[in-house]
């Protein structure tokens, strides 16, 4: 047996639709914005899930690196190893985002081998899309310590077909983010591969959450969320796996830590939503004032957030030629907005500490709340007004 989808109680069905409500908005919000707004929401979002997964692995890049990579750039601040395995997971999430769009895709126990085979075919030697051949062990990076073990290799197969089961059990949008927990969570604790499990986990949940039709993969992921609080993930994980395969325990608590991660994020998604737009505009007032082409708009937003801008990035997306975007280029350095680094070939160019400004002081700092914490505080205050 596995880890089997919990009974929820009345708070837990009352975050739900707090976190519905949070993406409905979200998805109405992003249909309003201009296609090049929605393109830098998407890839931004994106990279943080790819920087925040890969991170609690040990897989570390910064944002600007990231984002390199999801523009197929090898960015020459990484070692090669990192930059494969960067690189085999943003292939996988890439393929995630093309099932969400198919709706003959289905998930069974050859579809998540292959997915596997696409994030780890960098290394042979982890076996990648194979079930494991003998015994595992998940150790906590930080210290080295043994924090699980997986059942023996000879129960994979069973349990995995058992996981795919109980994935396929459900269609209905209510169930899809609970599903999603239990997928992750099942997975993490059947630990079928070699190597890679979390990475799966994770980019599984995303998948059974999206393909339901909620949102794009993208903005239903938590793994940006989970690389922010890994000594919170790893906790609850260790609680209810409790060293060793056991199926019969409780996984509310689970899903209650991913509910309150999920509300959280589309929170901080809305927010991010509203700042870019906030620096989108003052790049507009910039464009104008200096009597700009709008085509240099991308780059400005790009600059603020942190990310290098390349000649030939800003020319292909443009679709304009290499004399013009130097000419561009040039023109925003001289304006004091890029600051270009390096020389011929290898140049590229950083937003200038002015327009770095900009965004900063467009950001809202605030931490998303707690949901339990928000439906208790409301109960309470109902409570007060009854009695008063």
């Amino acid at each position: 047996m596995i880890y089997d989808y919990p009974i929820l109680e009345s708070i837990d069905n009352e975050v739900l639709g707090m976190i519905r409500e949070q993406r409905q908005l979200l998805r109405y919000q992003v249909g309003q914005n201009p296609l090049r707004w929605n393109g830098f929401l998407r890839k931004n979002t994106f990279a943080r899930a790819l920087q925040g997964s890969n991170s609690i692995e040990g897989i570390n890049a910064d944002l600007s690196e990231a984002v390199a990579i999801i523009d197929d750039e090898r960015p020459e601040t990484l070692e090669e190893e990192t930059i494969r395995a960067l690189q085999g997971y943003r292939v996988a999430m890439t393929y995630i985002v093309r099932c969400h769009e198919d709706p003959h895709m289905q998930i069974n126990a050859q579809f998540i081998r292959s997915l596997h085979y696409i994030m780890l075919n960098y290394d042979m030697t982890k076996l990648p899309g194979q079930w494991r051949n003998g015994p595992v062990y998940v150790v906590h990076e930080p210290t080295g310590d043994t924090v699980y073990e997986g059942p023996d290799d000879s129960e994979v197969p069973k349990l995995m077909e058992e996981l795919v089961q109980q994935i396929n059990s459900a269609d209905d949008r209510e169930s899809s983010t609970v599903l999603g927990a239990m997928a992750h969570l099942n997975l993490a604790m059947i630990h079928p591969f070699k190597d890679g499990n979390g990475r799966m986990a994770r980019a599984l949940q995303t998948l059974v959450i999206s393909r339901n039709g909620i949102t794009s993969p993208i903005f239903c992921s938590i793994e940006e969320w989970l690389g922010r609080n890994t000594e919170a993930y790893y906790a609850i994980l260790k609680e209810v796996g409790q060293g060793s395969w056991h199926p019969r325990n409780r996984a509310l608590p689970w899903v209650r830590f991913c509910l309150r991660a999920h509300y959280q994020q589309a929170v901080t998604l809305m927010k991010r939503n509203t700042h870019v737009g906030r620096v989108w505009g003052e790049v507009e007032k910039i464009v104008k004032i200096h009597k700009l082409p709008p085509r240099v708009e991308a780059p400005l937003l790009d600059a603020a957030f942190g990310y290098k801008i390349r000649n030939n990035g800003y020319r292909e997306e443009s679709e304009i030629s290499d004399v013009v975007a130097t000419r561009d280029l040039r023109k925003l350095s001289d304006l004091g907005y890029l600051v270009p680094v390096g020389e011929k070939r290898g140049r590229y160019y950083i937003g200038s500490p002015m327009l770095r400004e900009i965004s900063a002081k467009c950001r809202d700092t605030r931490r998303a709340e707690d949901p339990y914490t928000i439906l208790l505080r409301r109960s309470e205050e109902a409570q007060l007004d009854l009695a008063m």
